[in-house]
């Protein structure tokens, strides 16, 4: 009993006077500040910057592709090419890399990241949004219609009630053409086949001739292959007469592209097509031209620099998203153009799925 006063005060003095401060009670301010530099000191830490060197190599590794691609080279398997036609789509490694990252708690990856995010940015960013304006004089449309193409005439209504004052039609084979002709007529009044390319215009056409885009020797000085005597007849120059003046118009459908394990990514015949088509577009004197046809080919392509040097894509100005118009059931590249010289694209768009294994593409000009 004689210890209980003792026990008494001790536990009095562990309570603190009424309206004393308490200095052992957590306050929020000392709380917030010890765990941000607990977090601070954390990420200064070592352990996060080593771990994930493999995905921060990999991050480097897909930075320096996307800024260097043009440097990747072409004379393998046309890898260049290869990586240029779907340049776009290498962002999307990003969101996976970032996941390991935080999984794997990387500093170092996720740093590194930073490089790949800022060049696909710099390259493609103003690309997703919608850049259409109101206006324009003009309507055209692009299509490859497609040799296998089952229903041509519903193709040829699906294209005349899009509205276009001028159609450019590419890959025209066998009694198919007749069909187009037939359909169109009501609408187009005026049209021009040469080939396997045409052209159907609400407005009068004129001086009309083929583009002969055969080159006697390739881009990197190559002979012309004897086989190659048909390629005159796949692009055609017209002028269409306008209220404000003629316009320069170009229908051109360059070589097709093969991807096989022995040859790569094939691009010959394309790349002599684009060279040569380069070539009629820089001799042309028009002020006013305008470009339309499947170019089996993305504008990051090193092979149609030539014509992008010229020419201005309507999809960069005014397009709504990247665009991609093959294949139609699900769009990974934009290889069907609309380019343009001396008018201006108010909008750009990509038309509905026709019977073709391409979409229709679409473009306001003023």
């Amino acid at each position: 009993m004689e210890h209980e006063p003792a026990r008494a005060d001790a536990a009095r003095s562990d309570t603190p006077a009424a309206g004393a401060p308490d200095t052992d009670a957590p306050r929020d301010g000392g709380g917030r500040s010890a765990g941000a530099l607990r977090a601070f000191r954390g990420l200064l830490a070592p352990a996060p910057w080593r771990r994930g060197p493999v995905l921060a190599a990999s991050a480097l590794a897909l930075g320096l592709l996307l800024l260097f691609h043009a440097h990747v080279p072409n004379r393998i398997g046309g890898l260049g090419s290869l990586v240029e036609s779907f340049l776009p789509w290498l962002g999307l490694p990003v969101p996976v890399l970032l996941a390991a990252a935080l999984w794997r708690r990387s500093a170092s990856a996720a740093v590194a990241l930073l490089l790949p995010v800022a060049v696909w940015l710099n390259l493609f960013g103003g690309l997703p949004g919608d850049r259409a304006q109101e206006g324009g004089d003009l309507t055209v449309v692009s299509h490859n219609v497609g040799a296998d193409n089952p229903d041509p005439a519903g193709t040829a209504r699906d294209l005349a009630a899009s509205g276009a004052d001028v159609l450019a039609l590419v890959e025209l084979t066998g009694p198919a053409g007749g069909v187009y002709e037939e359909e169109l007529a009501d609408e187009y009044p005026y049209h021009a086949v040469l080939g396997t390319v045409g052209v159907w215009s609400r407005l009068p056409l004129s001086d009309t001739r083929p583009v002969d885009t055969a080159m006697d020797a390739g881009p990197l000085g190559e002979a012309k292959p004897d086989e190659v005597t048909m390629a005159y007849n796949r692009a055609l120059r017209t002028t269409v007469a306008t209220d404000r003046g003629p316009l320069e118009v170009y229908v051109a459908h360059l070589g097709s592209v093969r991807l096989t394990p022995r040859t790569g990514f094939w691009t010959d015949s394309r790349d002599r097509n684009a060279q040569a088509l380069a070539e009629a577009l820089a001799a042309e004197p028009g002020e006013r031209v305008v470009l339309l046809g499947d170019l089996n080919g993305t504008v990051d392509d090193r092979a149609l620099s030539g014509i992008t040097a010229l020419l201005e894509p309507v999809q960069d100005t005014a397009g709504d998203g990247f665009g991609f118009s093959w294949p139609a059931a699900f769009p990974v590249a934009r290889i069907d153009h609309i380019l343009v010289r001396g008018v201006e694209a108010e909008g750009s768009w990509v038309l509905p799925a026709t019977g073709s294994d391409h979409l229709p593409v679409a473009a306001g000009l003023r």
